[in-house]
């Protein structure tokens, strides 16, 4: 008697010794390739002609948690627009090729990759389905885009996982108006621009520079001139903001203008912002700046009070410097009166050279020369004494005696 199988079959009929047939795998299953097997066992005499008789045999194959969830895709790109309430943004799928709670899986959000993105407050995950909500409205001026993983994990034991990376591009909406950076619309007093009444049509006067928080579309900028002092003089350059002059300038234009310029964006809805420029003809660089109307008006305004504080602290200084100088003359005065009350008076010891001394034939002394004289009060003779001259003293050595001076000046002067 023999007893066999189909061929192909990962299965092997053994004898014993007592004649009895068992049937083996020939290696290791695997159920994710084919859950059951059904198998026909033959069994035939040896004779003739030969007989036989056929059985047929199903094998299950159980499973074992041996597969981790897979995801569908490696990495996840979703995109949500700002300023949108929470919302679903998208969904992840992992699958697992086992069977029953091997099977089942399970998402969740790991730690994120950067340490400083609140993940806990942007997106939650449903664990049951892979469903991702945001959890409130982003802003893409704050957070353009954002990463993280996520986890899928299965029932069985021990439970195997697998993870997968999630993108998350926030889309940008048109809720930055423009921002004008020159000229500063913020300064005490306006900007204003020289324009030379000699200026060719075409002249650039100045440009306006603006930009958008926004991007894309939503941050090109067109400038349009809203309105003009005199329509026709200036116009402005749609795409960069430049002001040029429209035609020559004349002697019958007035010499200042006010620009009214608007900057708009290119969203839906479109924002914009207006920047006034203030322009000034003039015949030639070198003429002194006019003010504009408003820069006149401040200038009309009180004093500030610092300035109020630097005049006061000028005038005190001032009348002190007068009121000391005052005193010290005096006090100078003062002195020189007593002096002259006591009756002191200090004769000069040694002679006069005669050099110093200018007498004309008439018995009088030259102007160029001062001298002080002090006569004594109960003297009876007309003699008196000329003291140092109260030019620096430049006299050398004395030549003579003090009595050959002194008489030759007596004589002179015509005392006896």
């Amino acid at each position: 008697m023999m007893c066999y199988i189909q061929d192909h079959l990962p299965f092997l009929l053994k004898i014993s010794v007592e004649n009895f047939y068992t049937l083996v795998t020939e290696g290791a299953l695997d159920r994710e390739s084919r859950t059951e097997y059904n198998i026909t066992i033959t069994v035939t005499d040896m004779g003739t002609p030969r007989l036989k008789t056929e059985h047929n045999i199903t094998v299950l194959v159980s499973d074992v948690n041996d597969n981790a969830p897979a995801f569908t895709q490696t990495s996840y790109t979703l995109s949500v627009r700002e300023n949108s309430p929470a919302l679903h943004i998208g969904s992840v799928r992992a699958t697992d090729r086992d069977a029953g709670a091997n099977a089942q899986v399970t998402y969740s959000l790991l730690p994120p990759l950067d340490a400083h993105v609140p993940l806990a407050s942007l997106v939650s995950i449903n664990p049951d389905n892979g469903h991702l909500f945001a959890l409130r409205s982003l802003d893409y001026e704050a957070l353009r885009a954002f990463e993280f993983r996520v986890g899928a994990a299965d029932r069985g034991s021990p439970a195997l996982s697998s993870q997968a990376l999630v993108r998350v591009l926030v889309a940008d909406d048109n809720d930055n108006a423009p921002f004008v950076l020159y000229p500063l619309q913020n300064a005490s007093a306006p900007c204003t621009e020289l324009v030379p009444r000699a200026a060719e049509a075409g002249y650039l006067v100045t440009k306006v520079v603006a930009v958008d928080g926004d991007s894309g579309q939503n941050a090109w900028l067109s400038y349009q001139l809203l309105k003009a002092t005199e329509p026709g003089l200036f116009g402005v350059w749609a795409h960069n903001g430049e002001v040029r002059t429209a035609r020559l300038l004349s002697e019958r234009d007035a010499a200042k203008h006010r620009l009214l310029v608007l900057v708009k964006d290119n969203g839906e809805p479109p924002l914009s912002a207006s920047v006034t420029l203030h322009v000034l003809l003039v015949d030639g660089f070198s003429q002194p700046y006019l003010p504009a109307p408003e820069a006149e008006a401040a200038d009309a305004a009180p004093p500030a009070p610092l300035t109020v504080y630097l005049v006061v602290a000028l005038a005190s200084v001032s009348s002190l410097f007068l009121l000391s100088v005052l005193v010290f003359v005096a006090v100078w005065l003062c002195r020189r009166g007593r002096a002259a009350s006591e009756g002191r008076c200090s004769v000069p010891e040694g002679p006069f050279p005669d050099h110093l001394l200018g007498v004309s034939g008439t018995g009088t002394l030259c102007q160029s020369y001062q001298y002080e004289v002090c006569l004594t009060g109960g003297s009876g003779t007309r003699e008196f004494k000329c003291l140092k001259p109260l030019v620096p003293n430049i006299m050398g050595e004395g030549v003579g005696t003090d009595t050959e001076e002194n008489s030759s000046f007596r004589n002179h002067l015509g005392f006896n």
